[in-house]
């Protein structure tokens, strides 16, 4: 993951804001809208004077909102900027800074009554390339979704399939029909069923983790993995992405603050609390007494 930090000109807005109080928006991509609820809840009980609206879209939305609304400074992604997007803000002589929070791991999830218990990368290949696949039926989160890209990047694809994939709405969704529906295979971000909202519980529940074997010659090759700290920390599990924060605030700034809290030892903790891989494992001090 990475932060982004962008010179811009300070507003009426900016002049009032510190590390810790002030008002700010950030935008988010919907598929880590539990872990982020969390950092957000910690950040502001600590520091109340803080109000960061947070707006969770898919991941090209993210993108759109950071490069065209001014309101947008600080936003999270799975991905780096692309040349192309760089370049924007290199034209408008924006400094941009990377920093990396946490590993997630894209998960697909069937019915607990379905008999489906893994899959091969070279399944989830096959059927975004339309060709021969045990996956009859692939459901996303959006088609704008940074799973789908991801696993068009994986696939080597542009567009996916016009038969065999399919999209919804949001996490959510794909949660719901897995829960109703067997013969399909869902995709979601692990945080979701790591940490369920409340009213996704029972349904998160009645639903499996699916293992994942990856391509012959690269880690994970020997069986089949399911998303955990551990395969994400010794890379065996395939599916496997980068969370990054991209701060546009320039300078001191409310943004700026909690994209300083979230990759602090504090911030890493309830990452690592959340089921998600830290992007550095906070330290354990023991103490050993005669």
């Amino acid at each position: 993951m990475f932060l982004v930090s962008c010179q811009r000109n300070k507003s009426a807005t900016q002049a009032t804001q510190s590390y810790v109080a002030g008002a700010t928006q950030i935008v988010a991509d919907e598929t880590f809208e539990p872990i982020l609820e969390d950092q957000l809840f910690v950040f502001s009980s600590s520091y109340p004077d803080a109000r960061i609206k947070m707006i969770y879209q898919p991941e090209a939305g993210v993108v759109n909102s950071l490069l065209n609304n001014p309101e947008t400074r600080i936003a999270v992604l799975s991905r780096k900027l692309n040349n192309r997007e760089q370049k924007v803000f290199d034209n408008r002589k924006i400094r941009v800074r990377v920093n990396r929070i946490a590993i997630d791991a894209v998960t697909l999830i069937v019915n607990q009554a379905s008999a489906d218990t893994a899959v091969t990368v070279n399944d989830i290949v096959n059927v975004l390339q339309g060709k021969p696949s045990p996956i009859k039926k692939l459901v996303f989160d959006n088609a704008n979704s940074s799973t789908v890209r991801y696993l068009k990047e994986l696939s080597n694809v542009t567009d996916v399939p016009a038969s065999g994939v399919y999209a919804l709405k949001n996490n959510k969704e794909v949660i719901k029909y897995i829960y109703n529906n067997k013969g399909a295979i869902g995709v979601v971000g692990f945080n979701w069923i790591e940490q369920p909202d409340k009213d996704m519980e029972e349904a998160v529940s009645k639903i499996r983790v699916l293992g994942v074997k990856n391509l012959a010659g690269k880690p994970g090759d020997d069986k089949f993995y399911k998303p955990n700290q551990t395969n994400l920390a010794l890379s065996l599990y395939p599916l496997k992405r980068e969370v990054f924060i991209i701060n546009c605030q320039g300078g001191p700034g409310l943004g700026t603050g909690f994209a300083a809290f979230v990759a602090s030892d504090r911030g890493q903790r309830i990452i690592l609390k959340s089921g998600l891989l830290p992007d550095s494992i906070p330290s354990r001090e023991i103490i050993i007494r005669k």
